[in-house]
């Protein structure tokens, strides 16, 4: 079993505040939002956020993709600051309560700080079993390659033998994203990344297929997949060949093939690497048993590398991403209790 030892995972991305609420289809319709998607709010969702805070009975939870991932390791992991998280807030309340709840967590969170903006924020809003994505960037906007170039933090980089950065982060800093695959290339780390959001597939397609070849683990969902491949002239839609399309894209470390992960909700994950693809079965879980799919793949990713971390093979790493997401969605928001009880 590999050692745990403290800073072996870098996580970077948006830090936001989540501000989640049961809400119904007119509001959605009011926003022009579609359930089960995620984008950016623009200048229409403006009111969004203190409607949801004012008129509906909403939970304010630490999110973020990347944060939320690391959470979720750190849960598994029982053992702090085996995880370290990079990532831009303002200077406001909002951030102290971000950061207090992840320092909690047992994450070393190492925030960039701005005065332009406030920290961003994301609302969760949840129709049903669904769930839509509208997140106000703002201060996470503001991260800058500067903050892993301070010498306390490029060390973070250097002690890291693991690297995850979210698809959410090209629309922030596709630089930062740049100098640490190159980096991660350059020491032979592990550089994981994930799809993240169908639009990112089409309109942040150049940052993207720029991060590409440096990726050694690629994550992502059905409509990513679908998306990706569509965006990318694929020319397949069966999801594990746009998996093994995608697993054999042009890679620049060749001491490893890319290792390529698709979820589907309740059906098998898909796995694609050296030219093969196996399928693992999700846990289908009771639909009165389903709470929110919120954080559901965040999940997945923080338990997937929790074993990956450990040094165990990729169908436990599966397992366990399987066993964190079926736990998310059956609570509210990207939240656990209790200690994990994940027996491969």
């Amino acid at each position: 079993m590999a050692e745990l030892r403290e800073g072996l995972l870098l996580g970077l991305g948006n830090p936001l505040l989540d501000i989640s609420a049961t809400v119904d289809e007119d509001f959605l319709k009011k926003y022009g939002l579609k359930a089960n998607d995620a984008i950016l709010a623009n200048e229409r969702h403006k009111p969004l956020y203190d409607e949801l805070i004012e008129q509906y009975k909403a939970d304010f939870i630490a999110g973020g993709s990347v944060q939320n991932t690391m959470r979720v390791a750190q849960w598994f992991l029982e053992k702090p600051n085996i995880t370290t998280y990079m990532g831009c807030v303002g200077r406001d309340k909002y951030s102290k309560i971000l950061e207090e709840r992840a320092r909690t967590s047992g994450i070393n969170v190492r925030y960039q700080y701005t005065d332009k903006e406030p920290t961003g924020t994301c609302a969760v809003l949840i129709t049903g079993k669904e769930r839509s994505l509208c997140a106000n960037l703002a201060a996470a906007n503001c991260f800058s390659l500067s903050h892993i170039q301070e010498a306390e933090n490029h060390k973070l980089l250097q002690d890291a033998k693991y690297i995850y950065i979210s698809g959410f982060f090209l629309t922030v800093s596709p630089e930062t994203i740049q100098m640490v695959a190159k980096y991660a290339y350059q020491e032979n780390k592990i550089f994981a990344m994930n799809l993240s959001a169908p639009f990112l597939c089409e309109f942040y397609k150049k940052p993207m297929r720029d991060a590409l070849p440096y990726v050694d683990i690629l994550f992502g969902n059905e409509t990513e997949a679908d998306a990706f491949s569509k965006a990318n002239d694929l020319g397949v839609t069966d999801r594990r060949d746009i998996a093994l399309k995608i697993a054999n894209l042009e890679k620049i470390n060749k001491k490893r093939k890319r290792l390529v992960i698709i979820t589907q909700g309740a059906e098998p994950v898909i796995v694609a690497h050296e030219n093969t693809v196996v399928e693992y079965p999700a846990e289908k879980v009771p639909e009165e048993n389903v709470i929110d799919t919120n954080g559901a793949g965040d999940a997945f990713v923080g338990g997937f590398l929790a074993e990956l971390l450990q040094g165990k093979d990729t169908e436990t790493c599966v397992k366990c991403g399987i066993y964190a997401a079926t736990l998310i969605i059956q609570r509210s928001g990207c939240t656990y209790e209790g200690k994990p009880n994940f027996s491969p």
